[in-house]
């Protein structure tokens, strides 16, 4: 597989009407960001612990609306030392949530000439839908090859046979969808899976690594390669928790350890200055981790296009 950057342009049209895809190399490694569209959800949930108008403050300084936004989906396609890597399968199709600018991400392969027979590889960063979902598209497995591996946290696995959801603050509705989706996902990839402890190596340079908080088994995928840096930090990071790290996200299974995980890998990441990718920060969402003050600031790298 290739992921030049030259493969067939994505149409403009009604449900098209911006970039979906970005690429770049880090070192030998072949990069392709992709959106998998964007999810409505309610402010209060992204920092359900802020006091409330400390909350909206933010929101008008980020010139963003008060009670509702629209999360940005990300997933990534990664090339290294012949295999073919997708770092999460995005939302895919779930009509009771009415989600409709959601779960492109298999179209958006299609429209960048990428085969899922193609892929050799799927690495999960946690299995909530929105990371899984697009493995469950009607149709889809049946594209995928017969011998793919599906990499993912052991702890994540244990988790989802009796998840959890005490300590998180999610719209109605939300833990039923994730519960079916996690049951669905293990009943048709069982077999694939290739399940990790702490740390595995993927490809050459690609090599996950769990650091729970998010979910028990959360994970993220560093990539590494002549010199250059990049990690791919699932639901590890959002775009408020630059600004506010300790403050707690409703998706959060554990919100005080998602928050010291957070701290550690945003002072990490401006310490190192690699780059940075998250599934749900602005797209494309490649950009660095710069330090402000107490807190930290997000630096996007200017486009190469």
């Amino acid at each position: 597989m290739s992921l030049d950057i030259t493969a067939p342009p994505v149409r403009s049209g009604p449900d098209e009407l911006v970039p979906s895809r970005y690429a770049l190399r880090v070192g030998e490694i072949d990069v392709l960001v992709v959106s998998d569209g964007v999810l409505p959800l309610p402010t209060a949930m992204m920092a359900y612990n802020a006091d409330p108008a400390v909350r909206a403050a933010w929101l008008d300084d980020m010139f963003l609306p008060p009670d509702a936004f629209d999360w940005p989906l990300n997933v990534a396609m990664v090339s290294s030392g012949g295999r073919t890597i997708l770092i999460d399968a995005g939302l895919g199709l779930d009509p009771d949530l009415h989600l409709p600018r959601a779960g492109q991400l298999i179209k958006r392969l299609e429209a960048a000439a990428i085969d899922l027979a193609s892929v050799t590889d799927v690495v999960l960063t946690h299995m909530h839908m929105d990371h899984v979902g697009g493995l469950l598209v009607d149709g889809v497995k049946n594209r995928l090859r017969p011998d793919l591996r599906i990499h993912v946290a052991a702890a994540e696995v244990k988790f989802w046979e009796a998840p959890d959801f005490s300590h998180t603050s999610m719209p109605p509705g939300f833990p039923d969808a994730l519960r079916s989706a996690a049951k669905q996902f293990m009943k048709q990839y069982r077999d694939h899976l290739r399940l990790f402890e702490d740390q595995h190596e993927v490809a050459p340079g690609v090599i996950v690594h769990r650091t729970g908080g998010h979910t028990p088994g959360h994970s993220v995928v560093r990539l590494t390669s002549g010199g250059d840096r990049l990690t791919f930090a699932g639901d590890a990071v959002f775009a408020v928790g630059f600004d506010q790290p300790d403050w707690h996200n409703g998706f959060e299974h554990d919100p005080e350890e998602a928050a010291r995980v957070r701290l550690r890998l945003l002072r990490e990441l401006a310490e190192t200055g690699e780059i940075l990718v998250a599934t749900h920060l602005p797209f494309p969402s490649v950009g660095r981790v710069a330090v402000d003050g107490d807190a930290f600031r997000w630096v996007p790298v200017f486009w190469d296009y």
